[in-house]
């Protein structure tokens, strides 16, 4: 009787677990194919085919996998990355790119002008999940060159400033700047200099916590050097890409919101960073709506109200997970698109019909003031519950011209605007 019983309890407990996995896997995971699987197809390739028939047979109806807006047209400027993440443009014209999961940082060129990068060349190896980059050339430079500007890597730990050896454009003479906590969940540094300062993101060790150290999920901000650090902006729980806005130069971020709160809870967030604002997590989300699912506490007063926290700027829909965003210069750009802003959602693994997976596109006035939104590129997203891609970065530059990096499919790819009149 007695074995019996144990064995009655041994049973309950593994079905008690099998019932928590299946409960876990249908809330959780039942969406998460397109970003755990393997791409479900090569995408590089596709868009090849695509070229190829339409240049021999201009009237061929061969479905192409991306769709963009008119006058706009998309190639694979470099392939077989692995997981290229951050773009700057180098000194020299060439376009570095981070690859966390190389611990590389790369540098890639096309030598030919034939729109596809034919050189890449390691400028730097061996880096703890290098992420953030960023040039620096001190004040009043007029000629920027590799004798005085530096290049600066953000890793998980640290952040690095590399002289660029004028010959050969490897990352050397290392100095490190500043150190960095490391571990947790999020991993992901960004650079960024504002005013002579670099500001260097820095995403929460959990999905939601009070952090013992207060630099975890804020922006903190140091001298080139590394020295004098502060506390730019708090309340960010993953605030992974930054950019400044051309005509202020307001510093916009684009704020991945918590897990475990449902399919459409809490939005993702695009926020303006103001020097010593506070941006709500972990108590707050959007526009300043309290998380009352973690914070239990009874307030007499609100917690999640101004001036004590900032709400969003805008709310993007939960799970889509907005990286890279950039905004368009009036240099060689149609005037309806000046001033207006890309995100890269780089798409949802946890929620049960997986959102994102394209890149929006933020009407935005000369000020700043939202206008209207709406899809810019999708088609990374398939039919069949897998993706192709995910798009990361996003370096749009003057004279029609922009690239984004994709670390599922770990290509960069040139984006064309072609109407001749503007």
């Amino acid at each position: 009787m007695k074995k019996r019983i144990i064995l009655i309890v041994i049973a309950s407990i593994l079905l008690g677990l099998i019932l928590a996995g299946v409960q876990f896997y249908w809330t959780e995971l039942r969406g998460a194919g397109p970003a755990l699987l393997s791409p479900s197809g090569d995408i590089a390739d596709l868009i090849d085919k695509a070229e190829e028939d339409a240049t021999a047979e201009p009237q061929n109806t061969t479905e192409f996998p991306l769709t963009l807006p008119d006058n706009f047209s998309i190639s694979v400027f470099a392939r077989d990355l692995g997981g290229p993440r951050v773009m700057i443009r180098g000194l020299n014209g060439d376009l570095l790119v981070s690859i966390p999961s190389r611990g590389e940082v790369v540098s890639i060129r096309n030598t030919d002008n034939d729109g596809k990068a034919d050189q890449q060349t390691t400028i730097a190896r061996n880096l703890r999940k290098p992420h953030g980059l960023a040039l620096y050339c001190p004040p009043d430079t007029i000629e920027p060159s590799a004798e005085i500007c530096k290049l600066y890597i953000a890793e998980e730990h640290q952040v690095v400033s590399y002289m660029l050896d004028p010959a050969t454009g490897a990352a050397v003479r290392a100095e490190k700047i500043i150190d960095l906590p490391a571990g947790g969940r999020h991993t992901s540094r960004t650079l960024m200099f504002v005013d002579e300062r670099l500001l260097i993101s820095i995403g929460s060790s959990c999905d939601v916590c009070n952090e013992s150290n207060p630099w975890r999920g804020s922006i903190i901000a140091v001298d080139p050097d590394g020295s004098n650090p502060e506390i730019y902006a708090s309340g960010l729980r993953n605030s992974v890409f930054m950019a400044r806005h051309p005509v202020d130069g307001s510093v916009w971020a684009t704020e991945m919101g918590r897990d475990h709160l449902g399919d459409n809870l809490p939005p993702d967030e695009i926020n303006l960073i103001e020097k010593g604002n506070s941006y709500g997590w972990p108590l707050c989300y959007g526009k300043n709506i309290h998380d009352a699912e973690y914070d239990k506490n009874t307030y007499i007063r609100n917690p999640c109200m101004s001036p004590s926290e900032t709400p969003s700027y805008i709310d993007i829909p939960a799970h889509s997970a907005p990286l890279g965003i950039a905004f368009f210069p009036e240099e060689g750009w149609p005037e309806d698109y000046w001033y207006n802003a890309l995100v890269a959602y780089h798409g949802s693994w946890n929620r049960t019909e997986p959102t994102g997976y394209k890149i929006v596109r933020y009407t935005l006035d000369a000020q700043g003031q939202l206008l209207g939104q709406e899809d810019f590129i999708t088609g990374w997203l398939t039919d069949d519950g897998g993706a192709l891609g995910r798009p990361v970065d996003i370096l749009i530059e003057p004279g029609r011209v922009m690239y984004v990096s994709d670390d599922k499919a770990g290509v960069i790819y040139k984006i064309t605007y072609n109407q001749n009149n503007l």
